[in-house]
C-alpha cells in the first residue's frame, strides 16, 4: 500500500485500528473463557463487549471517508496475542497465569493506547472533529480498561497470585 498524502495517512492509521480491534475480540474472548478470577473474567468479558463497539465506530468512520474497513492486518498487534498464547501455556498455575494475563493484556492496552491517540491527532489536524471526537472516546475507554486493570492486579489478582 502507497500513501499518496497526509489523508491517506489517517485512512491507513483507522483501517489499522480495525484490524487490532477485531483481533483483539477474538483475544479477549479466549482470555476472558481463560481466566479464573472472577473480576478478571468479568472485566475482559466487558472490554470485549467495548472492543467491538469501538471496531464498529472505526468502521462507521472508514465508511464515511469511502475506505475499506479490511485491507490491512496489524502485525504487531498479531504478535503480542501470540506472546501472551505463549505465556498462558507457561504459566500453569491458575492464579499466576491471572496476573501474567493482566500483564499482557496492559502491553495490548498500551499499544492501543497509542495508536487511538495518534489517530485523533491526525484528525485533528485534519479537522475531522467529529472523527477527532469518536477516536478520543476510544482513547479515553482504552485508558480506563489499563487503570482498572491495574487496580484488579494490585488489589486482588496479584495478591492472590503472590498468596499462591
Amino acid at each position: 500500500m502507497r500513501i499518496e498524502n497526509f489523508k491517506d495517512l489517517y485512512i491507513a492509521e483507522l483501517q489499522e485500528l480495525v484490524s487490532m480491534e477485531d483481533q483483539l475480540s477474538d483475544a479477549l474472548k479466549r482470555m476472558a473463557e481463560m481466566a479464573v478470577h472472577p473480576s478478571l473474567k468479568l472485566a475482559l468479558a466487558e472490554h470485549q463487549q467495548e472492543t467491538e463497539q469501538q471496531a464498529q465506530r472505526l468502521q462507521q468512520i472508514l465508511r464515511r471517508h469511502g475506505a475499506d474497513a479490511r485491507v490491512h492486518t496489524d502485525q504487531a498487534v498479531e504478535s503480542l496475542i501470540e506472546e501472551t498464547a505463549k505465556m498462558m501455556k507457561m504459566v500453569t498455575q491458575d492464579d499466576l497465569r491471572d496476573a501474567a494475563m493482566i500483564a499482557s493484556a496492559q502491553k495490548l492496552e498500551h499499544y492501543e493506547i497509542a495508536a487511538y491517540g495518534s489517530a485523533a491527532a491526525l484528525a485533528g489536524q485534519l479537522e475531522l472533529r467529529e472523527d477527532q471526537n469518536i477516536l478520543h472516546e476510544s482513547l479515553e475507554e482504552e485508558k480506563a480498561t489499563d487503570a482498572m486493570l491495574t487496580t484488579l492486579a494490585k488489589g486482588e489478582v496479584n495478591l492472590d497470585a503472590l498468596a499462591a
